[in-house]
């Protein structure tokens, strides 16, 4: 059998500012977990994880942060393109930072693209 892809990981700064945000985009995330190292949440087939640094650096000391811009994305589906508006502008509205405000891209989607709380793509869509 091939590796089947089973978790996505996300390392943190700060394991409630991230999981606010997630929580925003109706991830359920117990409160619980705001003080806890490592959090998993079981998502369709797969399983998204928060890691801190210091639990990276438990195992992986020479792990240091990457420069440059984000290397990872995750897409929300929304239900419309009013929903991409409504939830990308309550987003920032609580000051979380907008990269890209949604616009009609040219493959047929309101798209919209904003930075977790450590600096991830996160980007919303809907069919337009």
């Amino acid at each position: 059998m091939a590796p089947q892809l089973d978790l996505i990981g996300i390392l943190v700064k700060d394991m409630k500012t991230s999981l606010d945000f997630y929580r925003l985009l109706g991830m359920d995330i117990p409160a619980s977990a705001d003080t806890e190292g490592h959090v998993e949440v079981k998502v369709g087939g797969l399983r998204i994880a928060w890691d801190s640094v210091e639990v990276i650096k438990s195992f992986d000391s020479d792990w240091t942060p990457p420069s440059g811009s984000h290397r990872i994305g995750l897409d929300f589906l929304c239900a419309s393109p009013a929903e991409v508006d409504s939830t990308y502008a309550a987003l920032t509205a609580k000051g979380y930072e907008g990269h890209k405000p949604p616009f009609d891209a040219f493959w047929g989607q309101r798209y919209a693209i904003l930075h977790d709380p450590d600096g991830n793509g996160v980007s919303l869509f809907a069919a337009l």
